[in-house]
């Protein structure tokens, strides 16, 4: 990146036409002359009255900081290499946490503290120091003032977002990464761990509003809903920290998204720990997280488990020697130093802000060095131009590169508070996080902080009204629609073969429905249509071995065989409607059911006739029956039955039946069926038969009262009256049973009808013959209507 306005900063000299000193000088805490002095600013004491401990109580963290800003100018100088020619000096100022005096250090830092005022109107002076390290927090107006003198300032722990602004702050650079990658990593934990439901607190200056905001973005993006956003404070009352922990308490999530510093968070989790506030997971920012301050004490026992990125530890060769070495009488005029250094200070084993500190001295040297090299060439050569834009800070090992903003690369390890079996309380790294990607290795058992349960597959989430979008109710798919994802934000349907299972998580194919064999309605009613057949097959064989009695041939034998072969096959037809159907069986079933049952009626028909033209034919010039003799009477019947094979074979041309699957009518079962295909034409056969039937029943009703023995017009008459009101039945019932049951009231319509011509024509012959065999004989056929009927009509039915 371009270092020259580094570089341009540290040749500057602040210039202003009146110089006058408004305040008595500042004098630093440590000091060392040198050719070229860099400054220092650091919190030696923490200033807060709503600390438990003293008002100026001496951070021995902030005191390390400073030696080991020391420690590198000593060994910079030492380092023939690098500014052979010149020498580091520094001045260490103390601000005390607090803006007011870190601007009173600054001030001193620019000016020179043995002069007050500077006469003439050309006041030109130069500037006491050349760089600053320090302001660990850098608020936003300090920057600003140090603009205006063009002092540039690196920074070991000013990690705001804001600062990237170049145009803003252009003398600005920082050692430590910007919020901006912390945000994010922070984000991808929450993700990680599939929280949804948190809490934000936030420190109320730059560092925590600009933080929360990026992370807060961050997190949205991830679909992580934000239930609260507090801010603390140091300096404000107390009062606003009793607020905060009364949000936190009446809460419902479990983790808490701390944005925070130290010295903030520290007053907060003080109030929790009165109010004994457990059992929250609290995710941490690097402006707390690392120190060891707040787990070394009580606190523990509600930070425990805490989880927090932080920039990568270190090792810096030679400081824990530096500064176990400083004693108060090397230094008697710094009045920080006492008699009492604790293990705090000579603790060098999180080095992880110190090498933030260690870094920016080297960087700031290397810039000096280019610089002193750039002296003995022309300032126009490109060669040196080229190297203050390309050339990197290298610090021993390791490499510093600014980006264009001014920063350094992102890598973060994640910490998690933990206590080992010693009791001792451990900053343990667990993962790592390098600048997109976020590993670590180790599984925890962290708490669910949801604002409502998942939803389970076969739910889907409904919004609830008025609150975030993680706030919802699982509602359960309706009939026909699944959801197999955890949290589905819909239902989806099922095809249409398909319905859903109880739990609604897959489709399942649905029950497939048609008359079988194996059930007890198909049962039934394959066994009576056996049994019909069978007995109709059994009447065929008496008849046939009793064809040449008298009330075999006095009922028209040739028809009554004819008659019995079509109710044979209406019996039979019934089992073409079992079972699956197919095209062939859906072909089958109708035009057979049609065509035999034409026959069968046909057959009656001309039987009804023979019946009436025979008596007709005793009349008086009557001769009725040469027109309908054996002949014609086969003929009728071929010519009715093939009517209506025409009208099945127009039909199966035109549009025939097919098997189809019925999904539409039930939600949970597929029916199998045969579609008719033509409507029109089922009901025109059905049609033809009921004309036939009609005309039968007609017919036979007219020659119920003829006298004679053999007279089976009655018969016919009650066995047409039967048929017709089976079918006059059955199409309301046809259409509205459902499913199998349709099938299972055509059939019985079937075998209903063929029971009633089977009984009610062929019983009271098969009768006489097998159990009254003295009644068949020509006497008694003719019997008591000998004066009624002559013999000559006798032998005419007998011979037709």
């Amino acid at each position: 990146m371009q270092i020259s306005i580094l570089l341009m900063a540290l040749l500057t000299r602040a210039q202003e036409p009146f110089c006058r000193s408004l305040s008595k000088s500042v004098l630093p805490v440590f000091s060392n002359d040198g050719d070229i002095i860099i400054g220092g600013i650091f919190s030696f004491h923490n200033n807060n009255i709503l600390l438990t401990y003293s008002f100026y109580s001496l951070n021995l963290m902030e005191f390390q900081f400073a030696q080991t800003m020391i420690f590198a100018i000593e060994e910079i100088n030492n380092n023939t290499a690098l500014l052979p020619d010149l020498s580091l000096g520094y001045k260490i100022y103390g601000d005390c946490s607090s803006v007011n005096l870190a601007m009173a250090a600054t001030m001193a830092l620019v000016n020179d503290e043995n002069e007050e005022i500077v006469s003439g109107s050309n006041c030109k002076k130069s500037s006491t120091i050349y760089a600053l390290i320090g302001l660990s927090e850098s608020p936003l107006i300090m920057l600003k003032v140090m603009y205006h003198f063009l002092l540039s300032q690196v920074s070991y722990f000013a990690t705001c977002a804001c600062l990237s602004n170049r145009n803003e702050y252009p003398t600005f650079f920082r050692t430590i990464p910007s919020d901006y990658h912390q945000s994010k990593a922070l984000a991808k934990l929450v993700k990680q761990f599939g929280w949804t439901w948190i809490g934000v607190i936030q420190s109320d200056n730059d560092y925590g509003i600009y933080g929360t905001a990026t992370f807060i973005e961050a997190v949205q993006m991830e679909g992580v809903c934000i239930e609260y956003t507090a801010a603390i404070s140091r300096y404000n009352p107390l009062e606003q920290y009793h607020e905060t922990v009364n949000i936190i308490k009446q809460s419902t999530s479990k983790v808490i998204i701390a944005f925070t510093s130290f010295i903030d968070l520290e007053i907060l989790i003080q109030e929790i720990a009165l109010q004994n506030i457990t059992g929250l997971q609290w995710i941490g920012s690097e402006g707390w997280i690392s120190n060891v301050k707040l787990p070394a004490n009580e606190m523990y026992r509600i930070l425990g488990g805490a989880l927090g990125f932080a920039i990568t530890n270190a090792v810096i060769p030679g400081l824990k020697e530096f500064l176990s070495n400083i004693h108060p009488s090397d230094t008697p005029a710094n009045s920080v130093m006492d008699d009492d250094i604790n293990n705090q200070y000579t603790d060098v084993s999180d080095l992880r802000i110190a090498k933030n500190i260690y870094k920016g001295m080297y960087a700031i040297a290397h810039a000096l060095h280019d610089m002193s090299i750039c002296r003995t060439a022309e300032w126009t050569q490109n060669e040196c131009i080229n190297i203050w834009k390309t050339r990197p800070w290298q610090v021993r090992t390791m490499y510093i590169f600014f980006d264009g903003n001014g920063d350094t690369v992102a890598q973060y390890e994640l910490l998690n508070w933990q206590i080992n079996q010693e009791g001792v309380i451990q900053l343990v790294p667990v993962g790592i996080y390098d600048y997109l990607s976020l590993f670590f290795p180790i599984s925890f058992k962290v708490p669910r902080s949801v604002c409502s349960k998942s939803c389970t597959p076969g739910t889907f989430k409904a919004a609830q009204k008025g609150r975030p979008s993680c706030c919802y109710d699982c509602i359960l798919c309706a009939d026909g629609e699944i959801s197999n994802t955890t949290d589905s934000i819909e239902c989806l349907k099922c095809p249409e073969e398909y319905r859903s299972n109880e739990e609604r998580d897959k489709c399942i194919l649905k029950d497939v429905e048609f008359l079988t064999f194996g059930e007890i309605m198909g049962v039934i009613l394959t066994v009576f249509t056996l049994l019909g057949a069978c007995l109709t097959v059994s009447v065929a064989f008496v008849f046939f071995c009793h064809r040449k009695t008298p009330i075999v041939r006095a009922n028209n034998s040739e028809l009554s065989f004819l008659l019995l072969f079509s109710l044979t096959l209406c019996f039979l037809c019934s089992l073409t409607f079992i079972g699956q159907p197919s095209d062939w069986s859906c072909i089958l079933r109708h035009t057979v059911f049609g065509i035999t049952f034409v026959m069968c009626v046909s057959c009656i028909l001309a039987k009804t006739i023979v019946v009436l033209m025979a008596f007709n034919a005793t009349r008086p010039g009557a001769n009725v029956m040469k027109w309908f003799g054996p002949l014609r009477q086969r003929l009728s019947v071929f010519i009715l039955t093939f009517i209506q094979a025409f009208m099945c074979t127009v039909w199966l041309i035109t549009s025939p039946p097919f098997f189809s699957s019925n999904i539409k009518s039930y939600k949970h079962k597929v029916i199998f069926e045969c579609d008719l295909g033509s409507t029109v034409d089922f009901y025109i056969m059905l049609g033809y038969i009921g004309v036939l039937s009609a005309l039968c029943f007609m017919l036979s009703f007219l020659a119920r009262k003829l006298p004679d023995n053999f007279n089976e017009a009655k018969f016919i008459t009650f066995s047409m009256l039967i048929f017709c009101a089976v079918w006059l039945t059955f199409i309301p019932a046809y259409i509205s049973s459902p499913g199998k049951y349709t099938v299972a009231v055509e059939i019985f319509a079937i075998l209903a009808s063929s029971f009633a011509l089977l009984f009610c024509i062929f019983t009271p012959k098969c009768y006489i013959i097998l159990l009254k065999p003295e009644q068949n004989t020509k006497k008694s056929v003719i019997g008591k209507n000998k004066a009624a009927m002559s013999k000559t009509k006798f032998h005419l039915i007998w011979q037709s």
